[in-house]
């Protein structure tokens, strides 16, 4: 089995989960890593057991490299995406996978003439959960879905909720990914926002939008970083699919350790494990297999019109025709 080398851009918190799983995997070594702060990134890379780069490109031209791992800030992911595609790299970028769609129409026009393959981290779908969820629904066992249903509800400390972008883009781009595999395109829609606090920073905290859905689905999304949800059965992060013939839902609440995990003050266990499975994915069946990702850049695109949207209903308080 050949070893496919990947190197990661950026050592930050979600950096960790990505190495974990590359280190784990059979036929897979994490080759190095650059971060903007090289004290940082040696560090990490001490920890990691790899090697570091003094810039970007060192990476790039690096022929033990196969794959780049794109874990920088959503600002950068366009140029490096279009960078790794002209050096011949396949490429997994998180998300947001860019800041616009101009960004991801180019990014995916990149990779298409450099003949490489670029998957966005859409990491709930590849939950064990989610996939069995989408194959009842495919299958009829569901009956005719008539809600889809996305809650978040995880307070954010003032540093972290200051250096993210709202939760619309932060958030909402989860919600909308997976509501895309599961419960298809929007018809409608209508957004609403709250910045509770806006002395710490002024991008929105809480967020809730409605769709219809081009299947007749009623879809709810909501977001906060304001606030955890600490009732009985609480909606700390929650997926539920209602049909006519039954129903599912996935939460985080259903897996978790006492100890704190970068932002998030307990371990909600599926969230590392569901970063684990795309990057496993990504190497086993992507890379290795040939398979199509479950989510690819086109799903991007539709997501990010689906968040330019909602940001558009909300700003003139309509709703928003698809």
């Amino acid at each position: 089995m050949k070893t496919i080398g990947i190197g990661l851009l950026g050592s930050g918190d979600v950096a960790d989960l990505h190495a974990e799983a590359i280190n784990g995997l059979p036929g897979a070594e994490l080759v190095g890593l650059w971060n903007r702060t090289a004290e940082k990134g040696k560090l990490k890379a001490a920890k990691y057991g790899c090697k570091t780069y003094l810039s970007e490109d060192e990476l790039f031209n690096d022929p033990q490299i196969d794959a780049v791992f794109i874990l920088t800030n959503m600002e950068t992911h366009c140029e490096y995406t279009l960078r790794a595609a002209a050096a011949g790299k396949h490429i997994l970028v998180e998300k947001p996978a860019a800041s616009n769609i101009a960004e991801l129409a180019k990014m995916e026009e990149a990779v298409k003439k450099a003949g490489v393959k670029c998957m966005p981290v859409h990491n709930y779908i590849y939950e064990t959960g989610i996939k069995r969820t989408r194959a009842m629904i495919q299958n009829g066992q569901l009956g005719d879905i008539t809600q889809f249903y996305m809650m978040y509800n995880i307070h954010h400390s003032d540093e972290i909720r200051a250096r993210y972008p709202g939760v619309i883009r932060q958030i909402l781009t989860h919600h909308s990914y997976t509501m895309l595999y599961l419960a298809g395109q929007p018809k409608i829609i209508s957004c609403f926002k709250n910045t509770v606090d806006a002395t710490i920073a002024p991008q929105e905290n809480v967020a809730m939008a409605n769709m219809v859905m081009q299947n007749g689905t009623l879809s709810h999304l909501c977001a906060s970083f304001a606030n955890d949800d600490h009732s009985g059965d609480p909606w700390t992060c929650m997926i539920k699919v209602i049909g006519t013939k039954g129903s599912t839902r996935y939460s985080y609440r259903d897996w978790v350790i006492n100890e704190r995990n970068g932002a998030h003050s307990q371990t909600y266990h599926c969230y590392p494990e569901s970063i684990k499975n795309t990057a496993t994915h990504f190497i086993d069946n992507v890379l290795r297999h040939g398979e199509a990702p479950l989510s690819t850049l086109e799903d991007a695109i539709t997501c990010q019109h689906i968040i330019e949207a909602c940001e558009r209903s909300v700003d003139e308080g309509i709703h928003v025709n698809f």
